[in-house]
């Protein structure tokens, strides 16, 4: 995917990093030794080939100038503050990080090298399951995600802090950033944002049940799993994580949206029983937050085209309409 968030270093500022995170030993000679891993949509990342064979990634965050979303700065300080976590708390399998730098010596962005997995983007091989297969992965990912939803956190909101005492507090100032954001580059919603905004403050009662700050991974789509022999060897990309409620997990959203694909097989792994009518409403805030970012993040990113802006704007409507009927 195409972004302009896409930090992309000359092979002079690439060989450097290795020597960096690697020693001069293992700085790459000749040619074929660096490819661009493209499926991803925030950070620039690149398979490296070390001197002595060996594969790693190195990923880099975006340049400074260019302006993210509100919820999207120190992604890649959450990330690795997530791959700690994860490690030393859970059983998921995550890569390793070999090397972090957050200088800005070499490059203007923080980055770091964690190992190479010799696996498929189940993403890409979505097409290629058949119906049990697929639900046998979602089944799997679901008990992963709760897994991940085990860890306890100090307070609610970023990782890195500074958080919250309240969920209520926290995910209001994360939808209200993101509101801010579509504002400031003035996107049009199809709603008038006060619309929005009222739908928020009428159901944020809900959001005082949650009273005890999980890890959420929130990011756990199919391109975000790496797979082997039918099984799922890692989950990557770790950028979104924060301390909040389990209800706003990827593998939840299907439940309220069909679009976003069948929940029941993640459901089912991930051991929840039925949904209360509070759960419901805090599921349809969750996805409206959701289809916000993927709105709002079109004017952000310079995708090419109109498609991401098309689709996120019905699935939009569609969440709108949801708090019509209770």
């Amino acid at each position: 995917m195409e972004s302009i968030t896409k930090n992309r270093q000359p092979i002079a500022v690439l060989r450097a990093m290795v020597e960096r995170a690697y020693g001069p030993g293992e700085v790459p000679d000749g040619g074929d030794w660096c490819d661009e891993l493209g499926h991803g949509w925030f950070n620039v990342a690149y398979r490296i080939r070390l001197r002595s064979g060996r594969a790693v990634v190195l990923k880099i965050a975006p340049p400074p100038h260019v302006e993210v979303m509100t919820y999207e700065r120190g992604a890649m300080a959450t990330e690795l503050a997530a791959l700690r976590l994860v490690r030393e708390h859970t059983g998921v399998p995550v890569p390793v990080v070999d090397f972090a730098d957050q200088s800005h010596e070499l490059c203007d962005a923080d980055w770091f090298f964690m190992e190479y997995l010799d696996a498929d983007n189940l993403g890409l091989l979505r097409d290629k399951h058949s119906p049990p297969e697929r639900a046998a992965f979602n089944e799997a990912l679901g008990a992963l995600n709760r897994a991940l939803n085990e860890v306890r956190g100090p307070h609610f909101g970023p990782l890195t802090g500074p958080g919250f005492p309240t969920w209520r507090a926290a995910f209001t100032d994360m939808i209200e950033s993101v509101l801010r954001d579509g504002e400031r580059r003035d996107v049009d919603l199809g709603h008038p944002y006060a619309a929005v905004r009222a739908v928020i403050a009428a159901h944020a009662d809900t959001l005082d049940e949650v009273t005890e700050p999980r890890f959420v991974e929130w990011d756990m789509w199919d391109n975000n799993v790496m797979v082997r022999d039918g099984k799922i060897v890692a989950i990557i990309d770790h950028e979104r994580a924060f301390y909040g409620d389990p209800l706003i997990e990827a593998g939840f959203t299907g439940s309220e949206v069909s679009a976003y694909g069948d929940s029941s097989a993640f459901i089912r792994g991930y051991g929840h029983g039925p949904t209360t009518e509070p759960e419901r409403i805090r599921r349809r805030l969750y996805c409206l937050y959701l289809v916000l970012i993927m709105t709002i993040e079109t004017a952000y990113r310079n995708f090419p085209g109109t498609e991401n802006y098309d689709w996120a704007r019905e699935r939009l409507n569609e969440t709108m309409a949801l708090f019509d009927r209770r």
